[in-house]
């Protein structure tokens, strides 16, 4: 039962022809000429329709037809043909003359002329078995693809299992603490909807700028209840709730606030955001303190890469990103079309 089960790759169905082709060769010229004939010839005749199929499609249609350079192509294609032709036709002339004919016939240019149409009718169906092969390639590629697709499907209901566990879990937690600590009650609550988010929000190609925001403060509150001192925040909010945007897009500026721009021994920490819609863009723009051990090189790391890239991809190069050391502080800006 497993036999019947087992697919073939692409290589292996392509051995698998050419395995067919030679023993259907062989066994045509078998009754004739014999065993030693029919397998001389056969190795020969084979050998030739390789060349002629995969020079084409692997080397000169690639190489010369797919770029362009269609004149060249044809001329090197006739050149192929014509040489193959002539070469293929002399060794089996030759052998069959001084190996295995029993009346030996002189060579006449005229006997090249039938190895020569026989290679362009061969050279004819390279382009047949060139659409076999790419119909059978995005065919494995397609099952691949339903296979993965099946695959995270499972995966995705399976890691829903935790997280929303973990939700309630700390439902019931905020709602203990609550009653004796409020203040740590909100921090679940900041935290719980954070984690939400990444559950729920962030698979999505684009989320509202309210939820989007929503987000950046939680993570904000969280992460001032790290710092010793008081931090200086000031979060301008001037566009609509209803814009939409890919999912954390400006989640990088204000984690490298936090990584780089903050002096947790300093009770001196001030940071600037604003989010300004104007003429169909967002701008989002963050400004740090510079303190002594944080400066711009530390800023414009991975994370900024990574977002640029990212940014290349969803806008093309409709998009602003600018980061920079102008003066006492680090500035970040962002400015992305939104509907």
């Amino acid at each position: 039962m497993k036999f019947f089960k087992w697919k073939a790759s692409l290589t292996q169905l392509q051995y698998l022809i050419w395995v067919g082709v030679f023993l259907i060769v062989f066994f045509t010229y078998l009754p004739e000429d014999g065993i030693a004939q029919a397998a001389t010839f056969t190795v020969i005749n084979g050998a030739f329709y390789i060349i002629l199929i995969y020079g084409n499609i692997s080397f000169l249609f690639p190489r010369y037809y797919e770029r362009g350079r269609k004149l060249q192509y044809a001329i090197y294609t006739f050149i192929f043909l014509i040489g193959s032709g002539i070469i293929r036709g002399y060794l089996i002339m030759y052998l069959d003359i001084h190996y295995f004919a029993m009346k030996p016939m002189p060579m006449k240019p005229s006997m090249f002329v039938y190895f020569i149409v026989a290679g362009f009718l061969t050279f004819m169906l390279s382009f047949i078995f060139r659409i076999a092969i790419a119909y059978f390639d995005l065919k494995q590629q397609s099952e691949k693809i339903l296979v993965q697709k099946s695959q995270a499907e499972l995966n995705l209901l399976k890691s829903q299992v935790q997280p929303h566990f973990l939700f309630n879990t700390l439902n019931n937690i905020y709602y203990e603490a609550y009653r004796e600590a409020p203040r740590t009650a909100k921090l679940i609550e900041r935290l719980s909807d954070i984690m939400r988010y990444f559950v729920d929000e962030s698979p999505k190609e684009e989320v509202s700028l309210a939820t989007e925001v929503q987000f950046l403060e939680n993570y904000i509150a969280l992460e001032k209840i790290r710092i010793r001192h008081e931090i200086e925040l000031n979060f301008v909010k001037e566009c609509s709730p209803d814009l939409r945007l890919p999912p954390m897009l400006l989640m990088t500026f204000v984690e490298n606030i936090f990584k780089h721009g903050i002096d947790k021994s300093s009770s001196d920490n001030k940071i600037e955001i604003s989010l300004l819609q104007k003429d169909g863009y967002l701008l989002f723009e963050t400004r740090n303190l510079v303190h002594d051990k944080t400066g711009a090189s530390e800023h414009t790391g991975f994370g900024i890469e990574n977002l640029r890239k990212r940014l290349t991809l969803l806008y093309g190069t409709n998009f602003e990103l600018n980061v920079g050391n102008p003066g006492t502080y680090f500035t970040a800006f962002l400015k992305v079309p939104v509907a």
